[in-house]
């Protein structure tokens, strides 16, 4: 058989028209470098430009008829792009309407050469060995908290919904974590067990934290790579490089750590799908669950998502009977307490007498949660005497303080507004229409004189306080944890959360609520405040999934997502309707649009004659409509670099197409 002579190169380029195969021929000089899954530099044919790409596959004969051009060089030997995720991209891209480049930027992290020097190095001297009898017995490791179906799930490979324990426990070195934490470890720790590897996908780092203290007491540390968002781009790359070992491993990370190479994939799992951190914010901007959907199909693997909260997509899941759903038996719930009332006496205006006195019996014990919706002093103020919102002269944003004192400043350019006068009634003094985490551990503060007061927010990160009375104040998913739990948890501001603008707000609202009373201790108080209805009886029952059935059945009669899919086209007046023209009758429920858009940016900038239009279809017609809208975003962009004689090169136009935004408003 002829020696393998062309080499088929995904190129690294921001044009969706190169997103495609192409034929370069190899050089005799790297005929024995230029291999599957290598980092590669090849010619363009434009001004002699060099692009970076990967080959994807080498073959004896070219597909293109003509002359091939010559791969220019191999970067390095180190194969870091495997067949599975060569082929997971190019699935997700199809899915989503985009580049299967732009996947793999968030599947490969940047070379550290220094790394990889020494990962060749310490590869050619142990080579690998295939995984062969494990020291442990798969069926040893137990899923502690519910009944045998589910390990039996994990072992077949199966697809699951699991309600998640909500409490904290300890692990085997006395560390205090999720209880959901030890569920996914010990799920991870059969796969290992059995020869398999897993990948485990969590929102953030706090999260994060508490799996791998999870995985320390069952899985091997050298078989745990962890893909942090937040490590250093020499330890990231590092734990990469492990994932590419033919030996099991258990990858562990943020959104992106769903595309992790992992020798012989048995179990892909989610921890709080619903989380937004899950919603990737770069191009083709797929969904950490629709990827692991899309990944589990194409590898034949287990796939298991998790939450206090079961989101809709995942109960639609259900529903169909794709999923599995299995609860903790014997059930546990919080004591939620629900009540209306907004005001009480002989405390903060927003804690009402029975919430008062759950906070002040719980800090008799240890510390107090105080879930509140918003971080900083006064995120919004208005004017004391019309109560008209302040606004900033120079921009129109919101006013806000950021301590007790300060003179008002603004939440979009950050202008200081000294010598501020209403432009309603020429009032010049503000008052408080928001407090936030800092303003109200202040206000809890005098209220409980001699108190320790911790705040936890996005400016102040704190992961675990001890079990000395204290009042938390945390915004919502900055919640520290505490040994054993809080003795009591009040969730303020629940009104203010429901008043977000979003397709979501409730589903969301009930996720964070959950995901704060699932921090208390056994028996202990969780109040929710300012709140009633079916909403705050699914939480005070502790059952979610029934409420997020009755909402996926109103989406259903509205045709609202998740039961249907849905795609924003933005852009110019004429590329738009040109891209609605490319969709094929029947392939399409309707098209709402298009419409004007605001201009894009904080502070007024994009495009001014911005049109929106938003499609809806059936997930039968996902592959027509992501490959007609496709087709038209390439030949938009085509387009837009045409000469006019006289004129120069007019703008490319601006034409963005986005499946399944989670957030259209």
């Amino acid at each position: 058989m002829p020696a393998a002579r062309v080499a088929r190169v995904i190129v690294d380029t921001p044009l969706p028209q190169l997103d495609r195969l192409f034929d370069y021929a190899i050089p005799d000089r790297l005929r024995e470098e230029a291999v599957a899954g290598v980092r590669v530099t090849v010619p363009l044919r434009t001004a002699g430009r060099l692009a970076a790409g990967y080959i994807v596959e080498v073959a004896d004969h070219a597909e293109f008829a003509g002359e091939l051009s010559e791969l220019e060089a191999v970067v390095s030997t180190a194969r870091v792009l495997t067949p599975q995720v060569a082929r997971l991209a190019r699935l997700v891209a199809d899915r989503s309407a985009g580049s299967a480049s732009d996947v793999l930027r968030l599947a490969i992290p940047p070379r550290m050469v220094r790394v990889e020097k020494a990962w060749l190095a310490s590869d050619a001297e142990a080579p690998d060995e295939q995984q062969g009898e494990s020291a442990v017995d798969p069926h040893e490791v137990r899923i502690r908290g519910y009944d045998p179906g589910l390990a039996r799930a994990i072992d077949e490979g199966r697809r699951v919904a699991v309600d998640a324990v909500p409490r904290l426990a300890r692990t085997a070195d006395g560390t205090w974590v999720g209880a959901w934490a030890i569920t996914l470890a010990q799920a991870a720790a059969r796969c290992v067990a059995s020869g398999r590897s897993a990948i485990i996908t969590v929102p953030d780092y706090r999260d994060l934290d508490q799996l791998q203290a999870a995985l320390s007491a069952l899985v091997p540390a050298q078989d745990v790579a962890r893909l942090d968002a937040g490590q250093s781009n020499p330890d990231r790359y590092r734990a990469f490089l492990r994932c590419l070992k033919r030996r099991p491993v258990v990858a562990i990370g943020n959104r992106s750590a769903v595309y992790a190479p992992a020798f012989r994939l048995g179990l892909i799992a989610l921890w709080d799908d619903g989380d937004p951190l899950h919603t990737e914010p770069l191009a083709p901007y797929a969904h950490s669950r629709d990827v692991a959907l899309v990944r589990a199909g194409a590898e034949e693997c287990g796939l298991l998502f998790a939450a206090n909260t079961r989101s809709l997509e995942v109960q639609r899941l259900v529903e169909l009977r794709w999923l599995e759903a299995h609860s903790p038996s014997p059930a546990v719930t919080p004591r939620v307490v629900v009540t209306s009332a907004q005001a009480g006496d002989g405390g903060p205006s927003r804690i009402p007498p029975g919430a008062w006195r759950a906070a002040r019996e719980g800090l008799e014990q240890g510390p107090v949660l105080v879930q509140v919706a918003r971080p900083g002093y006064a995120p919004v103020v208005a004017c004391a005497q019309c109560r008209e919102a302040a606004r900033c002269r120079r921009c129109g944003g919101p006013l806000g303080l950021d301590r007790a004192g300060a003179a008002p400043s603004c939440r979009w350019c950050g202008a200081i507004a000294t010598g501020w006068s209403c432009e309603n009634c020429g009032g010049t003094r503000v008052r408080l229409t928001s407090r936030g985490s800092a303003r109200t551990a202040e206000e809890l503060g005098r209220a409980f004189p001699g108190t320790r007061v911790v705040v936890s927010d996005g400016e102040r990160r704190v992961t675990e306080v001890d079990e000395r009375p204290a009042l938390v104040v945390a915004t919502r998913g900055a919640e520290p944890l505490v040994p054993g739990g809080y003795r009591a948890v009040l969730l303020l501001d629940g009104d203010r959360m429901l008043a977000r603008e979003s397709l979501n707000v409730a589903e969301d609202c009930l996720r964070w609520w959950s995901n704060a009373a699932s921090l208390a201790a056994g028996g202990a108080p969780v109040v929710l405040v300012g709140v009633a209805g079916p909403l705050a009886q699914a939480l005070a029952t502790w059952r979610q999934s029934s409420y997020a059935s009755v909402q996926l059945a109103d989406r259903r009669a509205l045709k609202f997502p998740p039961t249907v899919r849905v795609a924003t086209i933005s852009g110019t007046p004429t590329a738009v309707p040109q891209a609605l023209e490319a969709l094929e009758p029947g392939t399409f429920l309707d098209v709402l649009g298009p419409t004007p858009v605001e201009a894009e940016g904080r502070h007024g900038s994009g495009h001014p004659e911005s049109v929106r239009a938003i499609v809806r279809f059936d997930y039968a017609q996902g592959t027509a409509v992501a490959s007609a809208l496709r087709s038209a975003v390439i030949r938009a962009a085509s387009q837009g670099r045409r000469p006019r004689p006289g004129r120069g090169y007019r703008p490319p136009p601006t034409l963005r197409v986005r499946l399944d935004d989670p957030e259209i408003s």
